[in-house]
């Protein structure tokens, strides 16, 4: 489980994609701690560079993200991590994957729909 942290300053990218549908969902970072804790529990958790913690994805919302598998890249400094998604959506803002705004003629525009309320998981919290 040789992973190099060190080379990008203590996180690596860990990049989410759904198990069955191969989507990209989201995109975060993991400290060795964080990385450790996924592989123990199962579920994902990552560093939040912005309140300096760690975070398990659905610690709030109840949208875990169960890990059925995780492979390293050629330099051992990124992971992909394949999740089955337990709840309607991984974003923040209400969508399947924070991947959903595309661009269009020099604009980003959201093509996806939204699949749940994030108000009515998160209210005013994040």
């Amino acid at each position: 489980m040789k992973l190099d942290f060190e080379k990008t300053g203590g996180l690596i990218p860990a990049i989410v994609q759904d198990d069955r549908s191969g989507r990209v969902l989201m995109v975060g970072f993991m400290n060795a701690e964080a990385f450790r804790k996924t592989v123990e529990t199962g579920k994902t958790t990552f560093y939040s560079r912005s309140r300096n913690k760690l975070w398990t994805k659905g610690e709030s919302s109840g949208h875990f993200l169960a890990v059925k598998s995780i492979a390293t890249d050629c330099d051992e400094d990124a992971v992909l991590v394949r999740v089955d998604a337990l709840g309607p959506g991984v974003c923040h803002e209400g969508y399947e994957s924070c991947f959903f705004r595309t661009l269009k003629d020099g604009d980003w525009v959201v093509t996806d729909d939204r699949t749940y309320d994030p108000q009515a998981v998160y209210g005013g919290k994040r």
